[in-house]
C-alpha cells in the first residue's frame, strides 16, 4: 500500500484525516503472506525425509534386512500414489490446481520412493542385470505420466533429469571434482540435442495447447542445456574437428550458440520474460568474450593485453545498459 501517495491525497484535501488514519492502521496491521515460505519448507521436508531414510537404510542393512526395505518402500510409495490418485482431479490438458494442500508434496515423496525402490533393486539384486538403461528408462516412463496425470511440474522437471540421464548426460559433482572435464564429444552432442528436443517440446506444448504451463520448464531445461553444451564445445581442446585451415570447430559451436541464442532472444521478447533475456545475455556474452579473447592470444603483443581489458570494461558496461533498456522494453510491453 502507498502511503505516501495517501498522505499527498491528504495534504492537498482529497482525503480527510479520519479516513487516511485508517488507511495506515489498515497498512500497519494487515497481514504477511508466508505462502511460499510454507512451499519452500515442506519441499525441503521431502527432500529431508526420504534423504533420511536412505541415511537410516545405510546405517541399519545388516539388521534390517534387504527385503524388509524394500517392502517398506514400495509401501510407502505404493501408500503415497494411492492417496494421489484418490483425491486427484479430473484429467485435462489445461492446468489443474491442487486438490489438497498436501497433494503435490505426497506425489512428489512417492516419485522419489519409485525412483529409490528401483536404484535399490537394482544395486542389490542386479534384476536388470548389466541393461542400465531400463533401470533408468522404467522411471522415466512412471515420471513423465505422473507429470500429466497429475499435473505436476516438479515431477516433470525430475523425469527431464532422467531423461538426460537415461542419453547418458549426467555428471555428478563427485566425479568434476575427480577431474572429469567436458571434452567428451558424445556428451556434448548428445547435450545439445537434448537441449533441442527439450525446446521442441515446450512449442509443442503451447502449439496444441496441451499442458501449455508446461513451457516454462521445458524451455528452462531446454536453453541451459544446449547453451551449457555449445560453450562446452567451443570450450574443448581436442574434438578433432577441424574444417578448414584457420578455421577450427570451436567457431561452428559459436555458429550454433548464436543461432540458438537469437531464436532465445525473440522468444524472450514474445513471452516478456526477462529471466531467459538474461541468462541467454550471459550465455552469449560468455561465448564473444571466449572468440575474442581467443583472437587476442594469437595477436601475441602487448597491446593485445590492453585491448582485452578495454573490452572488458566497455562490454560489461554495453551489457548492463543493454539489459536495463531490454528490461524496460519487456515492462513497456507488458502494460
Amino acid at each position: 500500500m502507498n502511503i505516501h501517495l495517501f498522505d499527498k491525497l491528504q495534504r492537498a484535501g482529497h482525503l480527510s484525516p479520519g479516513s487516511a488514519d485508517k488507511l495506515q492502521n489498515a497498512a500497519a496491521t494487515r497481514l504477511f503472506s508466508l505462502h511460499w515460505e510454507l512451499k519452500t519448507i515442506l519441499y525441503l521436508g521431502v527432500l529431508l525425509l526420504s534423504g533420511g531414510l536412505g541415511i537410516l537404510v545405510y546405517k541399519n542393512i545388516d539388521t534390517i534386512g534387504h527385503q524388509v526395505i524394500l517392502v517398506a518402500i514400495a509401501a510407502a510409495c505404493a501408500g503415497c500414489f494411492y492417496y494421489c490418485y484418490r483425491h486427484k482431479k479430473p484429467f485435462t490438458w489445461e492446468k489443474v490446481s491442487s486438490p489438497t494442500p498436501f497433494f503435490d508434496y505426497i506425489l512428489l515423496l512417492g516419485c522419489l520412493l519409485f525412483i529409490t525402490f528401483i536404484t535399490y533393486l537394482q544395486g542389490t539384486y542386479t534384476v536388470f542385470a548389466n541393461h542400465y538403461g531400463t533401470a533408468v528408462f522404467i522411471p522415466l516412463v512412471v515420471l513423465l505420466f505422473s507429470a500429466y496425470y497429475f499435473d505436476h511440474i516438479g515431477v516433470l522437471s525430475l523425469a527431464i533429469t532422467n531423461f538426460a540421464a537415461w542419453l547418458g548426460v549426467n555428471i555428478s559433482p563427485y566425479a568434476l571434482m575427480g577431474g572429469l572435464s567436458l571434452n567428451d564429444s558424445h556428451l556434448i552432442r548428445t547435450g545439445a540435442l537434448l537441449g533441442v528436443g527439450v525446446c521442441l517440446a515446450d512449442f509443442l506444448s503451447n502449439h496444441f495447447h496441451k499442458k501449455a504451463h508446461f513451457g516454462f520448464t521445458y524451455r528452462n531445461f531446454g536453453t541451459h542445456i544446449f547453451l551449457i553444451a555449445c560453450l562446452a564445445g567451443m570450450f574443448s581442446s581436442d574434438f578433432g574437428f577441424t574444417i578448414s585451415e584457420g578455421i577450427n570447430y570451436y567457431f561452428v559451436w559459436f555458429i550454433l550458440l548464436a543461432a540458438g541464442c537469437c531464436w532465445c532472444f525473440r522468444d524472450a521478447f514474445k513471452h516478456r520474460s526477462f529471466y531467459f533475456l538474461l541468462i541467454v545475455s550471459l550465455y552469449a556474452y560468455v561465448a564473444v568474450s571466449y572468440v575474442i579473447i581467443r583472437l587476442l592470444i594469437l595477436v601475441d603483443d602487448i597491446g593485445a593485453v590492453y585491448t582485452g581489458f578495454l573490452y572488458f570494461i566497455a562490454s560489461a558496461i554495453g551489457l548492463i545498459v543493454f539489459l536495463v533498456k531490454a528490461n524496460k522494453k519487456i515492462k513497456h510491453a507488458s502494460l
